[in-house]
């Protein structure tokens, strides 16, 4: 596990938790400056994605190096969390374990997806293989950057990103990652006094998310963007500039 710290020394905290097969600098390449300049970071890579020879274990395993790292070093109380899609998971967790504190837990458009072990298993054998394939020739790389380029309107150097990110990874810890994060399960109606929780919730993803957020949380705080899953952390500013406002929005929230 790796955790950088970054940012102003003396402002509010903010740990940043990156989505499935990927780094902090990949996921949150786009906007580590502008929120270092606000907070201070304290950005995550997982077994299996910080530069290391270890195989990412599982979620809760991950969680409790999270969680120790926070107690040893922030005396268990964080001011705030960030998750990038599977990294919501997280955050959620972090919350519904109460093993820390936050203030506030802002889960960044997740699918929130959970599923028993026959299920898990058979999507993750589905969806792997289409993870770590994306860069195996010049031709897939090619016209993987395409569709990140017209889909997600990425820029070619964050297109690039992603790509790179895919491909430094093994194939072990994506699997890992994505098979038990399906098996991490949230209880619903979570509620823990004095934490504030937040959606930036995708609109473009489908209303049946929007579900999820309410279902697994008492009364979330939860603003809606036109754009598709995470589009504010790619690089167009018309998504990332409404997005980091709300952060800050959220940051000052009384709790």
């Amino acid at each position: 596990m790796r955790f950088d710290e970054m940012g102003l020394k003396d402002s509010k905290t903010l740990m940043l938790l990156p989505g499935t097969a990927c780094d902090y600098q990949a996921n949150f390449g786009t906007v580590l400056d502008r929120l270092g300049k606000k907070y201070h970071l304290i950005c995550v890579n997982y077994d299996g994605f910080d530069g290391s020879d270890t195989i990412f274990p599982d979620m809760i395993t991950v969680t409790e190096k999270i969680e120790r790292y926070i107690q040893e070093h922030f005396g268990g109380k964080p001011d705030s969390a960030l998750g990038s899609s599977l990294g919501s998971t997280f955050v959620g967790q972090l919350i519904q374990r109460k093993n820390i504190h936050l203030d506030h837990g802002i889960f960044g458009s997740p699918d929130l997806d959970q599923s028993g072990k026959l299920s898990a298993w058979l999507q993750s054998k589905l969806v792997v293989p289409l993870l770590t394939s994306f860069t195996a020739s010049e031709k897939k790389r090619e016209k993987t950057r395409q569709k990140l380029v017209k889909y997600f309107e990425m820029s070619d150097e964050v297109a690039q990103r992603f790509m790179d990110s895919f491909a430094k990874f093994k194939s072990e810890s994506i699997k890992n990652e994505y098979y038990t994060d399906l098996l991490t399960w949230l209880q619903d109606d979570i509620h823990v006094e004095h934490t504030k929780v937040h959606f930036i919730y995708a609109s473009k993803m489908g209303e049946k998310y929007l579900k999820r957020y309410k279902k697994y949380f008492r009364d979330p705080e939860i603003r809606e963007f036109d754009m598709q899953h995470e589009q504010w952390l790619f690089g167009g500013e018309q998504y990332t500039e409404p997005v980091l406002k709300a952060i800050d929005e959220f940051m000052e929230t009384p709790v």
